[in-house]
């Protein structure tokens, strides 16, 4: 009988350990990448998700080759979004229009039913349908959601008028933190704002040009992966 008791309380040790040692590879594959973005008007800290990893890793790997490093957000319209990522704005001339600048590639649409233009999430620009059927993402060019808090009967009327249904998640985040619905499915959500909201509301509120570049260059001064 004790050489029984004592096998089972091996057996029970050994499969305690092995389920803790699963549990730690699963929270490790899991994690998820912080950024650090810090601009000529503050810090902003950016969660990316393991759910898009074509353009979570596309933007680690720009980060760690310091790609965004002093580049501008060459486009802000308030109570909308900040976008920035342009090669082409690190030495560009007062005035310029931008936003066409690309590293020479795509990355792969990735949409995820749970990832929506809520305020505060990280998402791909792109060029536009007639060109880009399969919406596959700029190579570096990216967005910030600040957004507005809308009714449900204006997401009634965006559903009819889209011919899309919002799920219950969205409608309470889009009723209450806000965003942009309408952009749902057609760009890719990969990550979110967890610190610096502050400052992605005072870039958007910054006086711009007529292709909505602020006068004043807002600068991207570098980005670090941090976690």
């Amino acid at each position: 009988m004790k050489k029984l008791f004592f096998l089972a309380f091996f057996l029970f040790v050994a499969f305690v350990g092995y389920s803790q040692t699963i549990d730690k590879q699963d929270e490790k594959m899991e994690k998820e990448t912080l950024v650090e973005m810090n601009t000529s008007y503050g810090k902003i800290v950016l969660k990316l998700y393991n759910d898009t990893p074509l353009h979570r890793d596309n933007f680690i790997k720009l980060v760690n080759e310091g790609v965004y490093d002093g580049l501008l957000f060459h486009r802000v319209i308030d109570k909308f979004m900040i976008q920035g990522g342009d090669p082409n704005s690190r030495d560009a001339q007062p005035g310029k229009m931008l936003g066409d600048g690309t590293l020479g590639y795509n990355v792969p649409a990735e949409f995820r039913p749970g990832l929506f233009h809520k305020r505060g999430t990280l998402c791909a620009a792109r060029e536009g349908d007639e060109v880009n059927p399969k919406k596959e993402s700029s190579s570096s060019q990216f967005y910030i959601v600040q957004g507005r808090v809308w009714s449900d009967a204006d997401l009634d009327r965006m559903e009819q008028y889209m011919n899309k249904k919002f799920t219950e998640e969205q409608r309470k985040a889009y009723t209450t933190v806000g965003g942009t619905p309408h952009l749902d499915g057609e760009y890719t959500v990969y990550g979110e704002v967890v610190e610096g909201m502050e400052v992605v509301d005072k870039i958007a509120a910054a006086k711009r040009d007529r292709f909505d570049r602020p006068l004043e260059d807002i600068r991207i001064e570098n980005i670090k992966v941090i976690k």
